[in-house]
């Protein structure tokens, strides 16, 4: 019998190469041979955590061709074998109130801290059949319920690699955000996250666009600028709020997106202070544990908004392989890194800043 290779986090930061049986391909049902799974801040973190429910394949940011469909899955979906997709990582019931609306992202099905049957790519354990939840390997399954993409002609895997990202700042900032033409916008974390907000800001017609971060993202910072950045401001290095209020005249900024993946309350307490005087939006996301001194009643004289950035949606998709598509940035400045399936540990403790140096978006392909 064909066997699958995969790489499989068997705990806390602990990766085993591990064969899976091909699975059979129903009517309904396909399977994508994998071409690049990006690697995201998230898997940093994800990676380091106890198993939630048994071993995992990770990879949600999964980019392949369908390297064999079943007529009821071509017949629904239009796709056949052979296109390149990109496949999201959510995988609805279509049932519930929440798929009708088209907000797959919120469904239960899709909640695999919560649910112990709920399915999304990268998170649900391979204990379950047919096993191939997750990018880190040769195949992936996409069931009826997958949400498949066509990456458009001329956008390569390795850039497509990047609509995940992509997609969650098209729906952070402009969805989420409202940023549009005129727009001051503070882009607070240089990760691929924060450099694919950069671009959506600048398309969108952001008028002036400040990124903070560290001093060790000054290679980050670099691409920040060659991705239509105004201003780059190293923390660690000068007064944040001091040089915010410098550039803008004192103004302040109308849009700040926290993309620093959870990394405290600094970032949150610096957005309060450089926002305008008067109803700014904030985005975060991440996980930032307890806030107990959360400043609500500077949030509230200041008529702030405060949104949590909840992953992407179909549409943001679109738009997002539309951008790559468009080849109107130099996003391969973001595309550093390429990685083989042996190489998953590494490839983790580069982007998480502990290998490789100035790792921006990681490549895994699992043929490489």
């Amino acid at each position: 019998m064909e066997k699958v290779l995969a790489a499989v986090k068997v705990g806390p930061s602990k990766i085993e190469i591990r064969e899976f049986p091909m699975p059979e391909v129903p009517a309904d049902g396909a399977l994508l041979k994998m071409e690049v799974a990006g690697i995201c801040g998230t898997d940093v973190k994800m990676y380091k955590q106890p198993l939630a429910r048994g071993p995992v394949i990770m990879g949600h940011e999964n980019i392949g061709v369908i390297s064999k469909a079943g007529a009821e899955f071509t017949s629904r979906k239009g796709f056949k074998e052979g296109d390149l997709v990109f496949v999201e990582h959510y995988v609805g019931c279509f049932q519930c109130e929440w798929c009708h609306r088209g907000e797959y992202r919120h469904c239960a099905n899709t909640d695999w801290r919560e649910n112990p049957n709920g399915i999304r790519y990268g998170y649900t354990s391979c204990d379950k059949p047919p096993h191939l939840w997750g990018g880190f390997a040769q195949y992936a399954y996409l069931p009826w319920n997958s949400v498949v993409h066509k990456v458009p002609a001329g956008v390569t895997a390795e850039l497509a690699g990047l609509v995940t990202p992509m997609a969650n700042g098209i729906e952070w900032s402009l969805f989420d955000g409202g940023v549009g033409y005129d727009s001051i916008v503070l882009i607070q974390g240089p990760g691929q996250q924060g450099l694919s907000q950069t671009v959506i800001c600048k398309q969108a017609g952001a008028a002036l666009i400040i990124v903070t971060g560290t001093s060790k993202d000054a290679a980050r910072m670099e691409v920040a600028k060659a991705l239509g950045a105004d201003f780059v401001i190293d923390v660690q290095k000068e007064d944040p709020l001091a040089r915010i209020m410098e550039i803008t005249g004192g103004r302040g900024v109308d849009v700040v997106l926290d993309c620093t993946a959870g990394a405290g309350t600094f970032p949150i307490l610096l957005g309060i202070e450089a926002m305008k005087r008067k109803g700014g939006v904030m985005v975060m996301q991440g996980e930032m544990g307890d806030f107990p001194n959360f400043p609500i009643g500077k949030v509230t004289l200041k008529f702030i908004t405060l949104k949590s950035a909840r992953g992407h949606s179909y549409r943001a998709c679109e738009l997002a392989l539309a951008q790559l598509a468009s080849h109107r940035f130099p996003l391969e400045k973001v595309t550093t890194h390429r990685f083989g399936l042996q190489d998953v540990d590494l490839a983790i403790r580069s982007v998480g800043n502990a290998g490789v140096p100035d790792v921006i978006h990681a490549s895994l392909m699992p043929w490489l």
